[in-house]
């Protein structure tokens, strides 16, 4: 069964806003077997509204709006899909009493413009809106389904979840997707397309590999299309066990969570701890483990050592190994991640120092430089790295890659 996202509104197309909208339902889509064939954002012009419509119907046969439907003179998207079905517009008796709750509960007035969001195409099915005032409108016109929301993200997903979803899988019969997806890192897409060719080769019709990379990551996602779960989830089971043996080394877990999500499960799983001396990446290593619940079972803290003194006092790296050769050399690193483990008494401890840029280069040692250090339980792992000269991309490889580090050397201690 195949579907469209259309969001409307000139501040998604002047990157006022992100589309978060589209994103979220493409997942949730994907998770009843309603697959996305096609994204697209719109301005609030009615002619472009109806023109993307009409396209929409021609590529698939469920059709999700967003957007649209507030009580200004910019929300058009009521009055345009009431043109597009050649029909006019009739007040509801339950979308206007519930805006009248919610103005009655703030004791505030109704104004007309606020009563007119209860104004609806007369050939639609009203969908109940619980946390806002503009309500969902469910169309079947020749065949395809247009169901149209608003834009507001938790009004959306609220409606999306208790009320679209639903009324589809008791409406369209839906095929079963059965999703895996396993996380690697430290090898790019492509080697690792060539180092599992031939699997990837034998796969079914109905089984399909995707790659999804991201700084040094990737996803693979195994996707089964079909009738019987139960026999997809043995399909689906047995390829990735293989794609996994491949993998070796670069293998993180067979879940889509994010990296330093399942080295802090592996850690507790473990037993163990870990922290952090961060010079270049300023904290950022320090925000992935602790934006997760439960962060402090496993991730005990440390610093953000970006000065010399900080280096010195913090963690004991030498007055005399700062001067002599830098910050950003692998004497530096090694002294800091030696002190980290010392003063944090953590099992395990990571340490990074560089250039991140755009400015601070020199000829030897160019923005981008990189050096990271891992260790813990005997065990130690010193890199240098060369990234570029974006600034954020060479933070956030840094973590990546301390984290791929990090990895290797559990993966080591659990052997």
């Amino acid at each position: 069964m195949l579907a469209e996202i259309i969001t409307i509104g000139d501040e998604i197309l002047i990157g006022q806003i992100v589309d978060t909208n589209s994103a979220w339902m493409a997942k949730e889509l994907n998770k009843v077997g309603i697959r996305v064939k096609q994204i697209s954002s719109v301005s609030d012009d009615k002619d472009h509204i109806l023109k993307a419509l009409a396209e929409a119907a021609g590529r698939a046969k469920i059709i999700f709006i967003t957007g649209g439907l507030g009580p200004t003179k910019d929300d058009i998207t009521k009055k345009t899909l009431a043109e597009y079905f050649g029909v006019g517009l009739i007040e509801n008796k339950e979308a206007l009493e519930n805006v009248a709750q919610i103005f009655a509960k703030y004791n505030r007035p109704l104004l007309e413009v606020n009563r007119q969001q209860a104004l609806v195409p007369s050939n639609c099915e009203v969908v109940p809106n619980k946390n806002g005032t503009a309500p969902g409108m469910w169309f079947n016109h020749e065949g395809v389904i247009y169901v149209s929301m608003p834009g507001v993200p938790f009004e959306m997903m609220y409606m999306m979840e208790g009320e679209v979803i639903p009324k589809l899988q008791a409406t369209v019969k839906l095929p079963s997707i059965v999703h895996k997806t396993l996380l690697t890192v430290g090898e790019g897409e492509s080697f690792l397309a060539e180092r599992i060719a031939d699997i990837e080769d034998s796969l079914p019709a109905h089984i399909k590999l995707a790659y999804l990379p991201k700084l040094g990551q990737v996803r693979l996602r195994l996707s089964a299309f079909g009738d019987n779960v139960e026999l997809l989830t043995k399909e689906v089971d047995a390829f990735a066990a293989k794609l996994i043996k491949r993998i070796g080394r670069f293998f993180v877990v067979d879940e889509d969570i994010p990296l330093e999500k399942a080295i802090m499960n592996k850690m507790e799983d473990m037993g163990l701890t870990v922290a952090v001396a961060e010079s270049c990446t300023g904290g950022y290593i320090s925000h992935l483990f602790t934006q997760h619940p439960g962060s402090s079972k496993t991730f005990l803290g440390g610093g953000i050592v970006y000065s010399y003194d900080l280096k010195e006092h913090i963690l004991g790296v030498k007055h005399e190994t700062l001067e002599q050769f830098g910050a950003v050399s692998e004497q530096t690193v090694k002294e800091m991640i030696e002190g980290a483990l010392f003063n944090f008494k953590s099992d395990f401890a990571i340490a990074v120092t560089g250039i991140a840029g755009p400015d601070g280069g020199t000829a030897d040692k160019l923005v981008g430089t990189v050096w990271i250090a891992v260790a813990g339980h005997g065990k130690q792992l010193i890199k240098k790295y060369t990234f570029g000269n974006k600034r954020q991309q060479n933070i956030e490889r840094s973590a990546v890659t301390a984290l791929s580090m990090l990895n290797t050397l559990l993966t080591d201690v659990a052997d």
